[in-house]
């Protein structure tokens, strides 16, 4: 019986991570956050400038979701059930935007005078 109690009083607590691992992943986003603030500060343009900026946005959102949504100690389904979607979603896109690509060519081939 005493085992039991024991068990559950274990279960109601939780799991406890060290602060230090919090404040790491605090830094850690500080300095991704003023990473994408430089990118404006030093006007990159172009494909640079947007693929940093989503590059630091991923890493900002992957240190929240590990850590702050407690997935990097989940269960490998839940992990796949958040990034398969995720990833799939992300395939659509890139679909979508080589098919946006083939329809602009062709509306512009077929519908500008004098091409």
């Amino acid at each position: 019986m005493a085992q039991a109690a024991a068990h559950s009083s274990t279960h109601a607590h939780g799991q406890q991570h060290p602060i230090k691992l919090y404040l790491v992943v605090w830094a850690w986003l500080f300095i991704l956050s003023t990473c994408s603030y430089l990118v404006d500060y030093f006007q990159l343009e172009g494909f640079l400038r947007y693929s940093l900026i989503l590059l630091f946005m991923v890493l900002k959102a992957g240190l929240i979701v590990a850590v702050f949504m407690h997935m990097a100690w989940e269960r490998l389904a839940l992990v796949y059930a958040i990034l398969v979607p995720m990833g799939a979603v992300l395939v659509f896109v890139g679909i979508m935007v080589l098919e946006a690509d083939h329809t602009l060519f062709s509306r512009i081939s077929f519908f500008v005078p004098g091409l």
